[in-house]
């Protein structure tokens, strides 16, 4: 008796939930969702690979935002330890008449310190620091947070990493960045050349700005003594050419670019190149990784110092010709303050020979190695502190990384 209650009552528990919801769900109410139901899933997918893609996107840009702070302080950092090593080099780079007798010898940048030390005090070496600092740390931040950009799209797996892109992401960072900054180089490198004989004697920043600005013509033309003001003595081209060269105008603030960016091209190419592949390629393979994680640091200044000292180097004869174009205005009153590139290259030449283009080189590898090394540093450094990975890219480049650093 109970038996067969039990399975009767197990069938009709077996049979009224399975018809229940089919036919009284399904047919009637059902009949409308069902067409909107079956469509549900690919729409679903669609709005989450969308949310996906907008927060891989505000990652991205928070990552590049981190990236550029991290490397404004980097840059500040750097600049501040080799300042007075950056005033002696901009004065024998340009020629600096008071200084000239220094250049040439190792020991000439002891001695240049030496004597502006003496005339001007710890304000004369730093002249024009606080212009490098305004200028420093927007450079710093766009060309670090330029070339990580750059290098997530050029190199978004490890198998996609090489030289050759690494040089490209490199050059570009640099183009992007002198674009952006070029001006307050500019005001940067013609506070430090002007010459101060006594501590009274400042530079003014606000004062060096006008200047550029304003850029007034020479008060006489060619060899003549006495202006001719009314009358003009060439027709239209001598006077618009004189006329565009003396009106105010923000274009002053780009003289010199062209040569900046072409050399910017071998300068950041190449010390970004250098520095990917010491890093990535020959750092893991010659050290243990655990050698590389106790001494991370030094590896990373190691690389660093070596990046800008190749990079300096292949660079080093434009950035000699960008200085004389830079301030040619200052050191000459006549027509040739505002020579061409060319005729400035052949100007460095008639003076110096071949070696006029790597006048003041040595004191450039002081400078440069040091700086280079505590950049990069503590651009990594501080990309650690903040939580980020050293490489842009998300899980494939940071895998990469944590083998090659043996995290």
């Amino acid at each position: 008796m109970h038996s067969p209650a039990a399975s009767t009552s197990s069938v009709t528990l077996d049979h009224s939930p399975t018809p229940t919801p089919s036919p009284s769900a399904a047919s009637p109410s059902a009949g409308p969702p069902s067409p909107a139901n079956s469509p549900a899933p690919p729409a679903s997918s669609h709005d989450h690979a969308k949310r996906k893609r907008t927060a891989r996107d505000k990652d991205a840009l928070r990552y590049a935002l981190t990236s550029g702070f991290a490397g404004g302080i980097a840059g500040c950092v750097a600049k501040t330890s080799v300042a007075p090593l950056d005033r002696v080099k901009i004065l024998f780079q340009t020629h600096s008449p008071d200084y000239q007798k220094y250049a040439g010898t190792w020991t000439g940048v002891f001695k240049a310190s030496k004597a502006i030390y003496a005339e001007t005090g710890v304000r004369g070496l730093l002249q024009g620091h606080s212009a490098t600092l305004i200028r420093i740390f927007p450079y710093a931040a766009i060309k670090f947070m330029a070339y990580d950009e750059l290098h997530r799209v050029l190199m978004p797996t490890p198998e996609a990493e090489t030289s050759g892109r690494r040089f490209l992401a490199g050059s570009l960072a640099g183009i992007i960045t002198t674009g952006f900054t070029y001006p307050l180089e500019l005001i940067r490198v013609r506070l430090a050349f002007e010459s101060h004989h006594s501590p009274k004697d400042r530079a003014s920043l606000l004062r060096t700005i006008r200047a550029i600005y304003q850029n007034p013509p020479p008060p006489a033309s060619s060899s003549s003594s006495a202006p001719q003001p009314t009358p003009s003595p060439s027709p239209v081209s001598a006077s618009s050419a004189a006329s565009a060269s003396s009106r105010p105008t923000i274009a002053h603030f780009y003289r010199g670019v062209w040569p900046t960016l072409v050399g910017i091209i071998p300068y950041a190419g190449t010390s970004f190149l250098m520095w990917g592949f010491l890093k990535t390629d020959l750092f893991p393979s010659i050290f243990s990784p655990t050698f590389r994680r106790q001494n991370r640091a030094l590896l990373d200044l190691l690389a660093g110092g070596v990046a800008g000292a190749i990079g300096q180097t292949t660079a080093y004869p434009l950035d000699i010709v960008r200085r004389r174009m830079q301030v040619g205005p200052v050191l000459h009153a006549d027509g040739r303050g505002r020579a061409g590139f060319w005729e400035t290259a052949k100007g460095v030449h008639r003076q110096g020979g071949w070696r006029g283009f790597f006048v003041g080189l040595s004191i450039g590898y002081l400078k440069v190695v040091p700086m280079n090394a505590v950049s990069f540093a503590t651009w990594v450094a501080m990309k650690r502190l903040l939580g980020m990975e050293e490489t842009p890219g998300g899980g494939k480049s940071e895998g990469k990384e944590q083998e090659g650093e043996g995290r």
